[in-house]
């Protein structure tokens, strides 16, 4: 059972749920040029070269984008997020399913190019529509108790910033994201008091375009951008305490536990490699300093981090006030990998196939029991609050002739994510704020574009292939999760 403060709840994101892409005086974001794909087909890039070429370029792909070029959408292609599923016109009535279920927290993205729709430049000034929007969400939160919790940049970046300077990969962006920041800081300050600075900030290697509008495929880029970010988080948290002292600020992680496939110290050795790719980001956010591990390796790759002056100060002085983390799946790791069966080719999923687990439609390993070792190993390694802010089963869902959704597969694979965190705080003592199930209203999938991998306990009537009316259908894990946060997790049957 947990306490009567845990902060029970769901989690969204503007560029896979809000949609009203341009309504509302919203600028275009990096999403809006990406198109659908699959789990075994990838979403792309799109743009016209200066001779006129359309070209479409894979997202975890990316690469450089040639002179002259300019971002557009394709008459014969289709861009999921630009609808999502209409949180944009739906807010009250999602709210209100939430706040049916009893919410304590509800996770959410504020659309960056929504408040300002060339990301902040000089002399721009934000779009006060923009703002009212977040108002009115903010308000229908405040009515049924339910406590925000918002994303300042969740896998969106506003397209002027990559038009003009590559994004990221520019220290001027720093700018732009602390202007943006000071202005949301002061006007929700009295209605939002938890905020995260960069959705999954680890991601930034593996797809700089999804993760941060960065057109690279230059490791000493995507690294420079990932420093821009750090100076970036670590300003905002300076300036969000001094805006509001009561405001805590954190960071979040992709977080995916590895085993060493067996006692080989090889193996051993791989894993820890690979836990140290993940949690380099969290070291310099939570620890406030680059980890020696990932200087050595910066000098044997020459990888040359571009500093200027005070920026150690800014990344000591900005640690972040707590550390959230999303959590779906383990991964195998061997010192020779190749001897062993891949992991199912399902989208990030990676790493050795694990015998002793199930998978996901995707492919994604299911280990209830790794959300409690990866509690341990962040508390362990931090000793700060910490807060799963992602964690839910993408998965095919069908309607009955009755028009109900039976999705049992769900409410087990929640319960046995539940009951480990259970393990985690009432026998380990781990901290834990809270915990925000991954798409509770169905959204479009980040990596693949998706409709039809659906997470939510409410059912979304919408497609792949764009069609659907939107209404909105409750499941039967929407019961389930509605029992389970008036018993504090207590029960789960």
């Amino acid at each position: 059972m947990f306490s009567k403060d845990f902060l029970w709840g769901g989690a969204t994101a503007a560029n896979q749920y809000e949609g009203g892409y341009n309504e509302g005086g919203r600028g275009l974001s990096s999403d809006d040029v990406v198109t659908n794909g699959t789990h075994r087909e990838p979403r792309c890039i799109t743009y016209v070269t200066k001779e006129g070429e359309k070209v479409k370029v894979p997202m975890f792909v990316g690469g450089e984008l040639p002179e002259g070029a300019k971002f557009e959408c394709f008459d014969d292609c289709l861009y999921p997020n630009h609808e999502a599923t209409d949180f944009y016109h739906h807010y009250k009535e999602d709210i209100a399913l939430m706040g049916e279920m009893g919410f304590k927290c509800f996770r959410l993205s504020i659309a960056w190019s929504r408040i300002y729709p060339k990301g902040g430049m000089p002399d721009e000034e934000p779009s006060e529509e923009g703002l009212k929007f977040y108002d009115n969400v903010f308000d229908e939160c405040q009515k049924y108790g339910i406590e925000p919790l918002v994303t300042l940049s969740h896998y969106e970046t506003p397209l002027a910033l990559t038009e003009a300077w590559n994004s990221w990969a520019d220290r001027r962006t720093v700018d732009c994201y602390i202007k943006y920041c000071n202005t949301v800081f002061n006007r929700y300050k009295d209605k939002v008091k938890l905020w995260l600075t960069f959705n999954e900030i680890n991601c930034i290697e593996l797809s700089p375009w999804m993760s941060s509008g960065i057109m690279t495929s230059s490791k000493q880029v995507k690294l420079q951008a990932a420093h821009h970010q750090f100076v970036a988080s670590a300003k905002a948290v300076i300036l969000g305490h001094q805006i509001n002292p009561e405001f805590k600020i954190g960071c979040m992680l992709a977080y995916t536990l590895t085993y060493p496939w067996a006692c080989n110290p090889e193996d051993v050795l791989a894993a820890w490699k690979a836990t140290h790719n993940n949690i380099f980001y969290t070291d310099v956010q939570c620890r406030g300093y680059y980890p020696s591990y990932r200087l050595k390796e910066f000098e044997r790759e020459g990888i040359e981090i571009v500093k200027e002056d005070g920026d150690d100060e800014l990344l000591m002085e900005g640690k972040v006030d707590f550390l959230s983390f999303s959590y779906y799946m383990s991964q195998v790791a061997a010192g020779d990998p190749s001897q062993f069966e891949a992991a199912d080719g399902g989208n990030l999923s990676m790493g050795i196939k694990n015998p002793y687990l199930s998978a996901s439609d995707w492919g994604w390993q299911i280990d209830p029991t790794g959300l409690r070792n990866a509690l341990n190993v962040l508390y362990d390694r931090y000793q700060m609050p910490l807060f799963v802010v992602e964690n839910g089963l993408g998965a095919f869902d069908k309607i009955e002739e009755d028009g109900s959704i039976h999705d049992d597969y769900r409410i087990n694979y929640l319960r046995g994510h539940i009951k480990a965190m259970d393990a985690a705080v009432n026998e380990d003592g781990v901290d834990l704020m809270g915990y925000t199930m991954w798409g509770c209203v169905d959204l479009v999938s980040a990596s693949t574009g998706e409709m039809a991998k659906r997470y939510g306990f409410v059912y979304v009537d919408k497609y792949d292939d764009g069609t659907g009316d939107l209404s909105r259908k409750k499941k039967d894990s929407f019961y389930w999760y509605k029992k389970v946060i008036a018993s504090q997790g207590a029960d789960l049957d």
